[in-house]
């Protein structure tokens, strides 16, 4: 693959916010984008409007996007490909590709999480599954990178990690714009571990503000939570110098401080009293912290790692717990050395 070939076809699937902007990134650039919907009606939007109007409205499309609702024909001959389906449907969509991609071709995970039963990232349910590609051919792009932002052209900057620096350099090259710059990085296991919790960090940080505990608690929350970030990825293998970078601190900083992030505005509403069920039944887009809560705190707990502001998230999300009570955990938790990462 010539990555400057701008003939190259490129497939997205998944034509949530995320994926539209990433299709609408590279279509910008001259690449055929097929952008495979699950939804008909985002399809027909796209084709009829050239603008997703309900996923990222407001954005005009490129005519390099080709909206579809067969996996086939997005697929079928596409030398590089991005998975953006919510962690939730990565299984079973990669299940659903599997029998149309190509052999040769590269994947790239854009989806932060990780799934709730087993417990694993996306890259590794995309390597399990797609089993007539070679695993080193599955890399993750992750980093500080809101989707409206992107689409608009606004500047980016953002990781790829592979197994193969071969890979992760194909992939920078593909994804370099004016307006979008790509870093690369061999430690795929952190970056996807960094994607993954900093959402459950942005529910709390988002808590924070809307219980009003000011801007102190919310930076030592960050300060924390990263912290926390650095702990699992460690016990899980991962290079803790991943952590001081995009997919680490820069992602964790854009979702904590600000009501772009859908997890962020989750958090909030919680604070201000609002039900979970209320907030997510008013959302049409995924708030992919409220599941990662979940699968972070049973991985923390598998790999012995201690994670107390994960811990409260979960359980203010799935226990009920009063969220004043969990500022009261933490806050009066035994006294330690801020270094000690026993």
């Amino acid at each position: 693959m010539d990555p400057r070939n701008t003939s190259t076809p490129i497939a997205v699937i998944g034509a949530g916010s995320w994926g539209t902007a990433l299709a609408q990134m590279l279509a910008s650039q001259g690449f055929p984008v097929h952008l495979w919907a699950l939804e008909p009606e985002v399809a027909q939007a796209i084709a009829k409007q050239r603008e997703n109007t309900i996923f990222l409205k407001g954005i005009p499309l490129s005519e390099n996007v080709f909206p579809t609702n067969d996996l086939e024909e997005a697929l079928s001959g596409k030398p590089l490909v991005l998975s953006v389906v919510p962690s939730q449907w990565v299984r079973e969509t990669a299940e659903k590709m599997s029998p149309f991609i190509s052999p040769s071709a590269i994947v790239v995970s854009c989806t932060k999480g990780i799934e709730v039963g087993t417990r694993v990232t996306m890259t590794a349910i995309l390597r399990e599954k797609l089993t007539s590609i070679d695993p080193k051919n599955v890399c993750v792009l992750s980093g500080p990178s809101f989707a409206r932002e992107v689409a608009q052209g606004l500047p980016t900057v953002v990781t790829v990690a592979a197994a193969s620096r071969e890979v992760s350099g194909l992939v920078q090259q593909v994804f370099h714009a004016p307006t979008f710059r790509v870093y690369t990085n061999d430690d795929v296991i952190g970056v996807e571990v960094a994607g993954a919790v900093k959402n459950v960090m942005a529910i709390a940080a988002g808590i924070c503000d809307g219980l009003n505990l000011g801007a102190n608690a919310r930076a030592a929350m960050i300060t924390r939570g990263l912290t926390e970030i650095r702990r699992l990825g460690k016990a899980l293998g991962a290079n803790p110098r991943t952590f001081t970078g995009l997919a680490g601190v820069g992602d964790l900083l854009l979702t904590c401080t600000t009501a772009q992030s859908r997890n962020f505005t989750v958090g909030f509403k919680i604070g201000q009293g609002q039900k979970l069920a209320d907030i997510l039944a008013d959302m049409r887009m995924v708030a992919e912290g409220v599941r990662n809560a979940k699968s972070v705190y049973n991985l923390s707990r598998q790999s012995a790692v201690d994670m107390p502001i994960v811990a409260e998230t979960y359980r203010i999300l799935y226990e009920d717990l009063n969220p004043a009570r969990a500022l009261a955990n933490l806050m009066t938790r035994k006294l330690k050395n801020e270094l000690d990462e026993d």
